[in-house]
């Protein structure tokens, strides 16, 4: 695994994804200048992406090239240009992990290039339909921002020589999350349901995630690996079966800890007081999402 360019220089960071929730005005004032699309060969023909949001997996060849994500808007120039100096073909799939705008920003442009776009069902419709958060509103997306094709459960595209099963993993980060498993070549992209950031994960309770169902997402994810999987995060540096294992220990961890507090009947402020995650938080807090924040989102969750 080698990095094999770089166009600008911005290093990647977590804080794309609070980019990806807050309204479309605020992302505009945002300077995308200085942001580097770094990409890094994976196994041959299979690359990712870094760049300001989410990871982008790219699998090249005779066929064309298939695109996992394709982060902001305003990157899209960047990203294509990084693609083409791997790969002059032009892009002709562009298959989305979810709906959130730092990993679905490019379509438009993407889609207007002659890709196709495509995605589970609902992340169609909540494109389509936008979503109004208590801080912030995420507006409808433009017909040409949409999924083109979309499916329900799994898909496969026997693309480039490769094997790639695309496959619907329920309620976990969002209400529409997919997994891209290169089958033959043994890499798994995760989208958002696994960071490895070392952080807390982020479950969007008003996109239909859910913290049982994020767990049960990963512990899918960890029954595909084996001890040379590689595993592209939604965020974050290139991970394995080991750090996939010891993130779902830690998701554990949280769960039983908050449960716990649930079944003697404290309700989410008495929860958040008795700080239960707070000797975690200390390794796992520090990032976009803190100790507080997951309490709340657990508890939510876990009280639905």
């Amino acid at each position: 695994m080698r990095p094999i360019l770089a166009l600008s220089p911005l290093a990647p960071s977590v804080l794309a994804l609070s980019l990806a929730l807050v309204a479309a005005p605020a992302l505009a004032q945002r300077d995308f200048s200085r942001v580097e699309i770094k990409a890094t060969e994976v196994t041959a023909g299979v690359y990712m992406l870094e760049g300001a949001g989410g990871n982008i997996g790219l699998s090249v060849g005779a066929d064309g090239a298939f695109v996992i994500d394709d982060q902001f808007a305003p990157l899209s120039d960047k990203i294509m240009a990084a693609i083409k100096a791997i790969d002059a073909r032009p892009v002709e799939f562009v298959l989305n992990t979810h709906w959130h705008g730092d990993h679905t920003g490019g379509n438009e442009a993407f889609g207007a290039a002659g890709a196709h776009i495509v995605a589970h069902d609902n992340v169609r419709k909540r494109l389509k339909e936008g979503l109004k958060r208590e801080t912030s509103e995420t507006p409808p997306a433009p017909e040409g921002a949409l999924p083109v094709v979309t499916f329900s459960d799994q898909v496969s595209f026997y693309w480039n020589g490769r094997d790639i099963r695309v496959i619907h993993l329920n309620d976990a980060h969002t209400d529409g999350d997919a997994i891209i498993h290169f089958r033959d070549a043994n890499v798994i992209h995760t989208g958002d349901i696994y960071f490895n950031t070392g952080g807390y994960p982020y479950v969007d309770l008003q996109s239909g995630g859910t913290f049982d169902g994020l767990i049960a997402a990963q512990e899918a994810i960890l029954a595909l690996c084996d001890d040379k999987t590689a595993i592209i995060p939604g965020h974050g540096a290139l991970a394995s079966k080991a750090t996939l294992a010891a993130n779902i220990a830690m998701l554990k961890d949280v769960r039983a800890r908050i449960a716990v507090l649930i079944t003697q009947g404290l309700t989410e402020d008495q929860v958040v007081k008795a700080d239960p995650l707070k000797d975690l938080s200390e390794t796992w807090g520090k990032g976009f999402i803190n100790g507080e924040a997951l309490t709340r989102t657990v508890y939510k969750s876990l009280k639905r």
